[in-house]
């Protein structure tokens, strides 16, 4: 050791995720990492799994440096400081006769005790190599074991070696016997040589150099095609990794706007006391039981204090006659204050106690469930909706309804506020009720984020949607915006509840629910899309939600896309040629999109068109009629159409063809089908499914572009191109916010990769990252930021059409891809990463 420097070089470690856990090892412990593949005469420690025939081992041994194996490292950091390295030095007599000292042990023991300067001492060498990188490498060795080089036939030493690749030379000017550089070895590690795993043979009835017959050690420092081109590059990555991680770290703190209420949790957070002085209610009791309602609610308010909880069937009685159409105005406002004064007071989180009452006094005080049932029976009565618990008053005066829009924010506070103590850690250690998970979950549904209750509010939502829609009136877009905060509450509650135990049963619940919510939509018309997808509040709802009906549109259009997982390269290149070709394609009509004919107001109309499919069963093409396999492409391209044609599977054809958007006429791609003189395509003759898959992808690439240069530059389809974009707009928006890769907010501070760590995550492969690095969500972030700085691969291709489209959202999505291919080039040549500023949000969390 350098004083109490410790130095490290690595070789024969092929194991990309193993030299990784060494790195971070000698850098959390702050030793130093020398890469390349030279040897570093500076360095301390050689970390091997076995004896190699590489420069670096055969040099550090002759220099007499620590020679251990990839446990010390992982040990040390493991205590947390450095180990003895005497029982992880590497034993070359292991498994051998007695009688032999390990001879790594013997010649850094020797070297250390200043016995001999260098396993080469005394030596004056004369290497006759052709090749100058050998030649090079053989003097490194030789310098590591303080060899003197001759270099020059007037030098006055005596030469004592000569190394050739012949041995049976001889020179005339030097009397010098000449050996083969193998010798070397022999020299270092004596009878133990033979029995190496090296490539070199030795005769093993003479150890004398002239019995040496060999192929010369090479040095160990080939790379193969998916490593990186240098060590120095692991060490970029492994700094990039810590970087991305700290990074995802900030941005999540960021990112969560739901929980940002510590002023109002503070005010909703009183001192409760020990011990609550009872109140009696007996008077109070006595007013209701006459009738004198608003007299009892004063009584009630003016007795309000921390921890202190009026009888549930004194509020129960005073909530029913609130719901009353012939109600004064006085007597709801003074409800909705006392309310308030009571969750102020009492608190849910924390106790079960007032959970179990909140869930009490705020159920339908009629029929007596949930209170889901009461907050959706709420919002059916300001829609005019009859599909309610039991009957509402028909006629709905102004005070009322405002009674119910603040009964519905009550409900929203309620939620947002259990949402945040939830995850500031304010609950009662083991206690996990709350209002809101038994409002919308029940004990056998935990785990699903797709409760009954759950797919409710998701169609109460489309519903809200169409009632609201086109309208100027505050009031109908107060309940609506209230509504959609509940949704996004409530799903973010539930992944904050379930992330640490599942993350991909979090990624699951959404994809399952925005996939209910897209069999909801699939006959809306277009411009009830636009305004739902970019409402909702959730930016992960809102991306998955998008993401499902964009794939939805585009098979129903007769445009079928590859299953894969999402990621921002599938959103800018398969997405993008999709909606290329989609210009092309005509949206066929269905029950909503059809003209008006009846006087009735728009929404009305379409409110009791999803009446109308869910009473006579049109809705017959929803996610569960479908027939199984009918997203699935093969990997010779072929449909479940062309696999049921191929079987002679009537029943499945006739299915098939029942369903909207299917197109008879769809091939397998021409560019697969070519045979050569055997009969074989390019699918029979790939290696590999990797290779398959890319050979289908490029197939469909190319036929994406012949499609895209067929079709030229007009729109057949305005409306369906602008609800595409619009899909795609908030699917981008909302991925790039949901995976920290850039936002309308700034981060602070910014995402800096610096020219180095860019050059290298552009260069790799990125399963080499993958493999490398142990976190999975730097590993997504950096295959997404890699396609960031490769954007101008993608925005050029982009549908003349679609240039040329004048419509608000298509121009809207285009602005955004050129934003972004700014944005990358900026990122590739080392600039911080900058913010969307010139972008309106994807929706109101945004």
């Amino acid at each position: 050791m350098t004083g109490n420097q410790y130095i490290f070089q690595v070789s024969g470690i092929k194991t990309l995720q193993m030299k990784g856990e060494l790195l971070q090892g000698i850098k959390r412990l702050g030793g130093k990492y020398l890469g390349g593949s030279k040897y570093k005469e500076e360095i301390t420690h050689l970390v091997v799994i076995n004896p190699l025939a590489s420069e670096k081992f055969i040099a550090a041994c002759a220099g007499g440096k620590w020679i251990v194996t990839p446990k010390y490292v992982l040990d040390s950091a493991e205590h947390g400081a450095w180990l003895p390295e005497a029982s992880y030095e590497l034993d070359l007599m292991a498994n051998k006769a007695h009688g032999f000292t390990n001879p790594l042990l013997r010649w850094r023991e020797n070297i250390c005790s200043g016995t001999m300067s260098g396993a080469f001492q005394g030596w004056v060498v004369r290497l006759e190599l052709d090749d100058p990188a050998r030649k090079g490498m053989f003097e490194r060795i030789l310098r590591a074991g303080k060899a003197m080089l001759w270099t020059d036939e007037s030098n006055t030493q005596a030469v004592t070696h000569v190394f050739t690749k012949d041995r049976t030379k001889t020179s005339t000017c030097l009397p010098t016997p000449y050996h083969t550089v193998s010798y070397i070895a022999e020299h270092l590690f004596g009878p133990v040589c033979s029995s190496l795993d090296w490539s070199i043979n030795v005769d093993t009835l003479s150890y004398s150099a002239s019995s040496v017959q060999t192929q010369t050690p090479r040095a160990t420092s080939e790379k193969t095609e998916d490593e990186p081109t240098d060590d120095d590059d692991h060490l970029i990555l492994l700094e990039l990794e810590e970087k991305l991680k700290s990074y995802i770290t900030k941005m999540e703190l960021q990112r969560r706007v739901l929980l940002k209420v510590p002023e109002l949790f503070r005010y909703y957070t009183p001192a409760l006391p020990a011990q609550v002085t009872a109140v009696d209610f007996s008077n109070v009791c006595s007013l209701v039981e006459c009738g004198l309602f608003p007299q009892a609610l004063e009584e009630v308010q003016g007795s309000l204090k921390p921890g202190l909880l009026p009888p549930a069937l004194l509020v129960q009685a005073c909530m029913q006659h609130a719901l009353q159409a012939e109600v004064q105005p006085y007597y709801l406002s003074v409800f909705s204050s006392v309310l308030n004064d009571i969750l102020r007071n009492n608190p849910t989180w924390g106790s079960p106690k007032r959970v179990a009452y909140f869930l009490q006094i705020l159920q339908c005080p009629q029929c007596k469930n949930s209170a889901w049932s009461l907050l959706q029976t709420s919002v059916r009565f300001c829609m005019a909706s009859t599909d309610t618990c039991h009957p509402q008053p028909s006629h709905a005066p102004t005070e009322l309804r405002r009674f119910h829009s603040n009964l519905q924010a009550f409900f929203l506070l309620l939620f947002r506020l259990e949402l945040h103590a939830a995850g500031s850690g304010r609950r009662a250690e083991g206690s996990r009720a709350s209002v809101l998970s038994s409002a919308f979950w029940t004990v056998w549904e935990k785990s699903t984020l797709s409760s009954r209750a759950m797919q409710q509010l998701a169609k109460l939502l489309v519903e809200a949607s169409l009632w609201a829609l086109h309208s100027n009136q505050e009031w109908r877009l107060r309940v609506l915006a209230t509504l959609q905060e509940i949704l996004a509450v409530t799903v973010e509650y539930w992944a904050q509840e379930n992330s640490e135990l599942n993350g991909r049963l979090v990624e699951k619940g959404f994809q399952d629910l925005a996939e209910y919510m897209a069999i909801l939509c699939q006959d809306l018309r277009l411009d009830c899309l636009q305004e739902l997808v970019p409402g909702l509040a959730s930016p992960r709802l809102r991306m998955f939600t998008a993401d499902a009906l964009y794939r939805n549109l585009s098979c129903r259009t007769g445009v079928s896309l590859r299953p894969e997982p999402l990621s921002l390269l599938k959103i800018v290149s398969s997405y993008l040629k999709t909606l290329g070709r989609l210009c092309g394609c005509k949206h066929e009509q269905t029950l909503e999109t059809r003209p008006e004919t009846s006087s009735s107001t728009g929404s009305d109309s379409l409110l009791s068109g999803v009446e109308e499919r869910q009473h006579v069963g049109v809705s017959s093409f929803g996610k569960e009629n479908l027939p199984r396999g009918f997203h699935r492409v093969n990997a010779a391209g072929e449909t479940l159409l062309h696999r049921a044609c191929k079987r002679n599977q009537v029943k499945t054809v006739l299915c098939v063809l029942s369903l909207p958007g299917t197109d008879v006429n769809v091939k397998g791609s021409a560019l697969l089908q070519v045979r050569d003189n055997y009969g074989r395509t390019p699918l029979d003759l790939a290696p590999s499914p990797e290779v398959r898959e890319e050979l289908r992808r490029c197939a469909c690439e190319g036929d994406s572009r012949e499609s895209l240069e067929a079709l030229g530059t007009d729109v057949r389809d305005l409306s369906l191109i602008e609800t595409c974009s619009c899909l795609l707009s908030s699917l981008l928006l909302s991925y790039l916010q949901e995976h920290h890769i850039l936002s309308c907010d700034a981060p602070d501070p910014p995402l800096d990769l610096g020219p180095s760590k860019a050059r290298a995550l552009m260069s790799l492969n990125p399963g080499v990252v993958a493999s490398l690095w142990g976190d999975s969500e730097a590993v997504s972030l950096a295959k997404d930021l890699r396609t960031l700085m490769n954007m101008e691969l993608y925005v050029p291709h982009a549908s003349p059409a679609l240039r040329q489209c004048q419509g608000p959202h298509t121009s809207l999505f285009l602005h955004l891809l050129f934003d972004l291919q700014d944005e990358g080039s900026a990122l590739r040549s080392g600039q911080p990463v900058q913010t969307l500023t010139s972008l309106p949000s994807a929706g109101p969390l945004s």
